[in-house]
């Protein structure tokens, strides 16, 4: 999570979105960055809310801008899969080695996932809290563009990407019946996705 004081802008880092890009290119205009532990780093809605809202609107004003970037839902969870296969992770529960994409995104779609496929949710962690607070503005990560010139002209200044934490190159493809379950089961992701502009 990025604070940026002067701007009254904070940027919330949904995990698997580049944010790690985006903080090691915004950190020198930063007035606050939360980097670790990872559990603070990938702050959701409902816990800045509870936790940083209150401190921030009390020190920089009531009226900051909360930003967000969410993934395709499938390539988001094709980031993941690829992620967990990184040989640090081999032979740990959160290793997706010796699985299929779809054995990976039919786990995700179980009641109870097991660890390998327990990555939460970009819908959860953007959803608007009981007491009103919301993402002002949620960018497709597949349209850096957009984000990046919003960046630019909120932060009044150049920005300079480079690919960061990136995950190993796999082919990915999904059965048609297992895309159609995820659909169904998760079809806020996909709502939520498809409203952006």
């Amino acid at each position: 999570m990025l604070v940026f004081s002067k701007a009254r802008l904070v940027f919330l880092s949904v995990p698997k979105t580049g944010t790690t890009a985006y903080e090691t290119a915004l950190s020198p205009l930063a007035s606050m960055i939360i980097s670790d532990p990872p559990e603070l780093k990938h702050t959701p809605l409902y816990r800045y809310n509870r936790f940083f809202r209150p401190a921030l609107e009390k020190f920089i004003g009531p009226d900051i801008d909360v930003i967000a970037v969410m993934r395709e839902p499938v390539s988001w969870l094709g980031s993941w899969f690829r992620y967990r296969q990184r040989s640090f992770l081999h032979g740990h529960p959160n290793g997706t080695h010796d699985l299929s994409f779809d054995a990976f995104v039919a786990a995700y779609c179980q009641q109870t996932r097991p660890p390998f496929a327990n990555v939460g949710s970009q819908a959860k962690f953007l959803e608007p809290t009981r007491s009103g607070t919301r993402v002002s503005r949620i960018f497709r990560y597949e349209d850096q563009p957009q984000l990046i010139a919003f960046l630019e002209e909120r932060l009044e200044a150049k920005l300079d990407l480079s690919r960061k934490n990136v995950s190993p190159e796999i082919p990915l493809g999904l059965a048609p019946e297992i895309e159609d379950r995820l659909r169904h089961r998760h079809a806020d992701e996909f709502a939520l996705y498809a409203s952006l502009a």
